[in-house]
Order: C-alpha cells, then structure tokens, then sequence
C-alpha cells in the first residue's frame, strides 16, 4: 500500500477513534481518557468488568447512533418501500438493500466527514485540542447537515413538547436533544413520500391486470402473480435501479 494509501486509512482510523469518543462522553457514560487510565491502573477485578461491559455496550451503541445523523434512515426507506411496490417479499433481501443504503450514505456525506474530520478528529489526535472542544468542532458539520434539512413544523411540534426549547428556531445551534429527533422525523416523512410516488405506477399495473382478469372471467387468479413480471419488466425497462439512485443523491446537493 501506498505512503498515501496508509495516511488515508490513518485518517478515517483516527476519525472513528473520535467519533467512539465523542459517543462516550456525550452518552454521559464516563469519560473516555478515564475510561483508559482506569483500565490501565491496578483494580479490582469487579471494577474492571465493569468498565469492560461498559466500554463495549458504548461501542456496540456508536454504528447506531452514527447513522442516525446521516442520510441513511432515508435512503433506506425509500429502497424498502420500493421493494414492497414491486411485491418482492425477499429479494432483494435486506442485506442488500443496508449495504446499498450505506455505501449511498457514504457517497453523499463524504464531505461532511471529510470535513469533520479536519475541524475536529485531526487536531485532537495531534493533541492540539481537548475532548470537548474536539466534539464540538466535529459536530459541527453534522449540524448544519441534519439543520438544513429539518422540516420546519416538525421542528416546532417538537420545540414546544418542552418548556427549555420552546421559541427557538432551526438552526445548527440548537441542541442535539432536539435536532437529531427532527431531523429523523422529517427523513421519514420525506420518505414516505417519495416512497408514495414510486407506489404509484407499479399500483397502475397491478389495476390493469387485476381488470383485465375480471373481465376475462380468470377471478381465481392472484393479480399480484401475473402482474409480477410486468412491474420487474417495466422497472428494468426504465433503468428504475439508476433513477432511483440519482435521484435520492441529488435530493442532498
């Protein structure tokens, strides 16, 4: 591998290092550079268990709670609808469809890694910046991401359930308690959405069908079956793989 190749990977290491970190202090579980020193110092062995299952339900916990502030919840939403429009139980199955939704996650939010990053995971693995300042540089990126993206009535409804954030407006200065439930409501409102406009033609066909089989006499003949093959022909046909891919990606730029 080559010098750039390994200062690559070094990088994303040191960036999911700082996101680990982050999820551990936010999480209010314990600090993390305590949580290291701790378990380098002579203990107990119940205290150190506990650190152990401490540590590790926080990192079973971070692929979690870091998608949940990516475009993730929606893209996958939207591909699980549309596998239910075609009427397909099993195929693709769902692996697929979590491993398309994630390497499209990882398309559209590069930047907003790359980004985060360079504020915040480079200067704190070069000691140039402490824990906290170092989360909140990091997280910055991601706020303005999940902000322009918040739907505005949803962000109120859920502003006004609580006295402290009643009146604020959008913005990535609002706190993480509030925009990250936003932004999650308003990705599966926009996926519904979308996901009833992909509904759409593939219920067209699945009503002709059903009336031409009506009007043959064929009444014990499943619709769904027959109708099958035209809606896999007409989304090949269309190429529906592709457009549905472009344009879930353009919907972020």
């Amino acid at each position: 591998m080559t010098r750039d190749g390994d200062a690559q990977w070094s990088n994303w290491w040191g960036l999911l290092t700082l996101v680990v970190v982050i999820f551990v202090a936010t999480t209010g579980v314990a600090n993390a550079q305590d949580i290291t020193l701790s378990l380098g110092e002579d203990g107990s062995l119940a205290t150190r268990t506990i650190q152990v299952l401490v540590l590790v339900t926080v990192l079973s916990l971070v692929p979690g709670l870091a998608v949940m502030v990516t475009c993730f919840p929606f893209i996958v939403t939207v591909l699980s609808i549309l596998r239910q429009a075609i009427g397909l139980q099993q195929s693709p199955p769902n692996m697929l469809i979590v491993s398309l939704a994630l390497f499209l996650t990882y398309f559209i939010m590069e930047p907003v890694f790359l980004e985060a990053w360079t504020q915040g995971g480079l200067p704190f693995s070069e000691g140039a910046l402490e824990i906290e300042p170092a989360f909140m540089a990091a997280i910055e990126p991601f706020r303005i991401f999940m902000a322009a993206r918040i739907d505005p009535e949803t962000f109120e409804h859920l502003a006004m359930l609580r006295e402290q954030t009643a009146g604020l407006e959008i913005g990535n200065e609002a706190p993480l308690s509030l925009l990250v439930p936003s932004f999650l409501l308003s990705e599966v409102e926009r996926a519904f959405q979308i996901g009833f406009l992909v509904f759409l033609p593939f219920l067209v066909i699945d009503l002709v069908v059903a009336a031409i089989l009506m009007s043959m006499g064929m009444m014990m003949v499943p619709p769904a079956i027959v109708s099958l093959p035209f809606k896999l022909a007409f989304f090949v046909v269309a190429d529906g793989w592709t457009l549905l891919s472009g344009a879930l990606v353009r919907s972020y730029f």
